[in-house]
């Protein structure tokens, strides 16, 4: 049976207008620029929502100015426009209606999204728990904050996603752009951040028959290497290799699936 809805929330620190308008007026900086965060990513150039009723949430894949040249995706038709408080849209390209609620709390306001299965429908793309965490990420650092990712960025392979997903915020200290899940849970994928670079975690649906072969490791460079290995020594993580000297200052350390990761020292310049 197709799954009937999914829902979640986020607070950020705004008024439940200025919530409204982050949400909207500023979809293209907020929604990540990932490599499978867009219908059609190899040509997608940004999002849209266009105010009021009847307006459309878009996909964009070259600028254009209204006019029926443009090069768009309409993802969804807007079914209430309730700046401050409600916005709801009816899907184009599945079966699911989506409602965003923006109620104000102590300290700022409460945005929650449900996404739910139209009577009759039959296909759905639940995305939006994974998606609305990146809302409050931008709503904390929008005043600085790049909407791009960087052009290179990993994909990891993991029995268990989300497990591997909290390890490497408990120990290793990355930072995570989705919500993690419950174990009951099974998302498609999962998103983690190093700056401005994305470390995507993806279910490995078969082991290899023979022994895993390490060839590759992640390196992440870190403002305090000391600080750094000392969380990891204390969390459990496996040092392969001690800090030491070569050219750069760094170490290795395996997770808990046995991924090589190298952290070495970032230099004084680096962003």
């Amino acid at each position: 049976m197709t799954k009937q809805s999914a829902s979640a929330s986020v607070e950020v620190a705004a008024d439940p207008a200025t919530a409204f308008r982050i949400f909207t007026d500023e979809i293209d900086l907020w929604w990540v620029r990932g490599p499978i965060n867009f219908f059609d990513a190899s040509r997608a150039m940004g999002m849209q929502i266009e105010p009021g009723e009847g307006g459309r949430i878009l996909e964009i894949y070259r600028p254009g100015s209204g006019s029926v040249d443009e090069d768009v995706l309409e993802l969804g038709r807007i079914t209430a426009w309730e700046p401050g408080s409600r916005l709801a849209y009816r899907s184009s390209v599945d079966d699911t209606e989506t409602e965003i609620r923006f109620e104000s709390f102590d300290g700022g306001t409460r945005v929650s999204v449900e996404q739910s299965l139209v009577q009759g429908g039959e296909k759905a793309f639940y995305f939006w728990p994974n998606v609305i965490p990146w809302l409050a990420t931008w709503a904390a650092r929008r005043d600085s904050a790049r909407g791009d990712l960087d052009r290179l960025n990993v994909a990891l392979y993991y029995e268990d996603p989300s497990a591997a997903a909290r390890w490497l915020e408990t120990v290793f200290g990355l930072e995570h752009s989705l919500q993690v899940p419950a174990d009951s849970e099974h998302p498609s994928w999962l998103e983690l951040r190093v700056g401005s670079s994305a470390i995507m975690l993806f279910e490995l649906k078969e082991r290899p028959a023979t022994p895993r072969v390490v060839d590759h490791s992640i390196w992440v460079y870190v403002d305090d290497l000391d600080a750094h290995f000392a969380r990891s020594t204390a969390k459990g993580a496996s040092i392969v290799s001690e800090i030491s000297q070569h050219g750069y200052r760094g170490y290795e350390a395996t997770d808990l699936e046995g991924h090589l990761w190298t952290f070495a020292q970032a230099g004084p310049t680096m962003k």
